[in-house]
């Protein structure tokens, strides 16, 4: 059953840290192109695979899914926003489900921005709760950033509705550094998560020359430690090469 838990932990994990670039079309310019990822990490043997994918919408939004699989859970979570003018994302709906062995479960927020308000629809676990300028959803807040690292933008701080109430996620830039993958070297830049009064350090490294694609994890917490890692992706048509 230990198993079971790490292997459910890990999956949220993926969802919560893989990040994500926004459809163009429909966007400011300099917003993150379309795109696919595919990444593959392993803990306690068992290994996860995760994909991206972003889509535009009929009615000028955009859709990004993630999706992860291991043989005892499975993660399906969603986002439905566009971008304003000055390129800050509005959240419209998010979408996270997780089932297999273990304890199931649902979210499903929607955002109503004329009222400022969003609340989750799930009968089980409803609430709602007023909505600052800025609010995201936990998979929007990291296309944010990949935008706010294209833009070359200094304030990396986002206020998240986070089952009833507002966290702030906060990152900070570490440096460049090369970074040797399985589709080649690649120019990275190395960010980190953080946080206050915890043992959990987390690390992404972003791809600088295809739109700060995540390329890899690492999060170290309790001694132990894993790595998530791109093994190929898309980006608007193009096959994801490094050099």
């Amino acid at each position: 059953m230990k198993i079971i838990r790490l292997t459910l932990t890990t999956l949220t994990t993926l969802s919560v840290l893989l990040f994500h670039g926004a459809l163009s079309a429909g966007g400011e310019a300099g917003t993150p192109k379309p795109f696919t990822a595919i990444y593959k990490a392993s803990y306690s043997g068992i290994g996860i695979t995760a994909t991206r994918s972003l889509r535009p919408l009929n009615d000028n939004t955009q859709e990004f899914r993630f999706h992860a699989k291991s043989w005892l859970a499975e993660i399906e979570e969603s986002s439905r926003f566009h971008w304003d003018d000055q390129g800050q994302i509005i959240p419209q709906q998010y979408h996270y489900q997780r089932t297999g062995l273990g304890k199931n479960r649902e979210t499903l927020l929607d955002f109503d921005w004329r009222q400022r308000t969003v609340a989750n629809k799930v009968q089980s676990n409803p609430w709602s709760m007023t909505t600052p300028t800025g609010v995201l959803d936990k998979l929007s807040y990291q296309l944010q950033l990949r935008n706010d690292l294209l833009n070359q933008r200094d304030t990396m701080s986002y206020r998240v509705a986070d089952g009833g109430s507002l966290s702030t996620y906060k990152f900070s830039v570490m440096g460049d550094e090369t970074l040797e993958t399985a589709i080649g070297q690649l120019n990275t830049v190395k960010v980190e998560r953080v946080r206050k009064n915890s043992d959990r350090i987390t690390y992404l490294w972003l791809a600088k020359d295809w739109d700060y694609l995540v390329i890899k994890i690492v999060q170290l917490e309790d001694g132990q430690d894993y790595e998530i890692n791109l093994t190929s992706a898309e980006l608007d048509g193009v096959e994801v090469k490094g050099f």
